[in-house]
C-alpha cells in the first residue's frame, strides 16, 4: 500500500520528541574512526559496481550510468535516528545494521533519480545523529557533530576529485542534513571557483538555503538552466510552519515547473512519484506551489491517504517528484553538454 511511504519517515518527525537521543556531550573520544574513501565500503554508491542507486522502480526507466558524460555526488540525509550509545553523536561506518537503513531507505529512492543523468557517487560519513538539529540544551555538542559530519563529506569529495574526476560536468544532490552539508561543499568548493564552472546543478532539497548565500551560484529560475541551484521543503497545502510564511528571502524552487513563481501546478504536470514499495511510478500523484520560502503541495490521495495526518512531507521531498527531479536532471546535463 502506498500508505507506507509515509509511515517509513514521517511518523519519525512527530515522535522525534520521544525519540532515542544520544546521551552526555560529545566527546572527542568517542568519535568514530575517520573513514578511508579508498575502501569502496565507505561508498554506498560506485558507478563501477552493482548497489542500490542502479535500480530502477519500472522496467521502461534504465540505468545509464555506463555512457553517461557527467557525475553525481548524492549526499543522503539523516538516518541515525535510533538509540545511541553514550556520547555517540555520530555514527560509525562500521554500522552494517544503519548503513543497510541508509542504502535500502535513502539511496535507492533518493540517488536512484539520478542515474539517467550521470554517474553516482554516495559517500557514507559520520553523520550527526537526527536530535543534533533539535537539541537546545547541547547546543555545542550539535554543532561539533555536525562539524564531523561535514569533515567526511568534504574528504570524500576530494577523494572522488583526486580518483573519479575526469573533468567532467558535477551535479551535487542531497537532501536534509546532506543538503547542509551540501550547500557548504558548494561554497568552498565551486562558488567563484574554477569548478564552478562545471556545475551543472546543485539540488538542495529538504533545507532552508538563503536565496543569497553563494556569491557566483544563483537560485535556478528555468527547467534547463545551469550553474544554478535548487531547493524547497514540501508542506501541506495550505500549513505554515510557525506563526507566519517563512522568509521569502530562502530559496524555493517548484520541483514540477522548476520555477519560483508561485503559480499552482496541477496534478497533471506531475511525471510521477515512487513510494516505498518502489516497484511503481504513481503519476499525477501532487501537485505543488511555491510559497514565500516553502512549497505547498496538494494532499495526496490513494486508498488509506486519510490516514496521513502530518503537515509535514519533508521525507517526500525528493519522492513525490520522483520523475520530474529525473527529467530535470538529464534536460541539464544535455543543455550544459551543448553550451560547452
Amino acid at each position: 500500500m502506498p500508505v507506507r511511504f509515509f509511515y517509513s519517515g514521517l511518523v519519525l518527525l512527530l515522535l522525534v520528541g520521544c525519540a532515542p537521543r544520544p546521551k552526555g556531550a560529545f566527546l572527542e573520544t568517542k568519535i568514530p574512526t575517520t573513514p578511508d574513501y579508498a575502501n569502496p565500503a565507505n561508498w554506498s554508491a560506485l558507478p563501477d559496481r552493482e548497489d542500490v542507486a542502479d535500480l530502477t522502480p519500472i522496467a521502461d526507466l534504465k540505468d545509464l550510468q555506463k555512457d553517461a558524460k557527467a557525475d553525481v555526488f548524492y549526499i543522503h540525509p539523516t538516518t541515525y535516528t535510533g538509540k545511541a550509545e553514550k556520547n555517540a553523536w555520530n555514527a560509525s561506518l562500521d554500522d552494517a545494521k544503519l548503513n543497510e537503513k541508509t542504502d535500502l531507505r535513502a539511496v535507492r529512492y533518493q540517488a536512484s533519480i539520478f542515474n539517467a543523468a550521470g554517474r553516482v557517487f554516495a559517500p557514507r560519513y559520520r553523520q550527526a545523529h537526527l536530535h543534533a538539529f533539535f537539541e537546545k540544551k547541547q547546543k555545542a555538542s550539535a554543532k561539533r557533530a555536525l562539524e564531523v559530519a561535514y569533515e567526511d563529506v568534504r574528504h570524500a569529495f576530494q577523494y572522488y576529485l583526486e580518483h573519479y574526476d575526469q573533468g567532467r560536468p558535477i551535479i551535487l544532490a542531497c537532501h536534509s542534513q546532506g543538503s547542509l552539508h551540501g550547500m557548504h561543499l558548494l561554497q568552498e568548493f565551486f562558488d567563484g571557483k574554477p569548478l564552478g564552472e562545471r556545475l551543472v546543478v546543485a539540488y538542495l532539497a529538504g533545507w532552508p538555503v538563503p536565496k543569497k548565500f553563494f556569491n557566483n551560484i544563483p537560485v535556478c529560475s528555468t527547467p534547463e538552466q545551469t550553474g544554478c541551484f535548487c531547493s524547497w521543503r514540501t508542506f501541506k497545502e495550505g500549513y505554515v510552519p510557525g506563526k507566519k510564511i517563512p522568509d521569502k528571502d530562502i530559496a524555493c524552487v517548484n520541483p514540477i515547473s522548476w520555477t519560483d513563481d508561485g503559480e499552482m501546478t496541477g496534478l497533471d504536470a506531475n511525471e510521477g512519484a515512487v513510494l516505498r514499495d518502489f516497484e511503481q511510478v504513481y503519476p499525477a500523484f501532487v501537485g505543488a506551489q511555491v510559497q514565500g520560502g516553502i512549497l505547498w503541495c496538494t494532499k495526496p490521495k490513494f486508498p488509506g491517504s486519510w490516514l496521513i495526518w502530518t503537515k509535514n512531507y519533508h521525507p517526500g521531498d525528493m519522492n513525490l517528484f520522483y520523475m520530474n527531479i529525473r527529467q530535470n536532471a538529464v534536460l541539464r546535463v544535455e543543455n550544459f553538454l551543448k553550451s560547452k
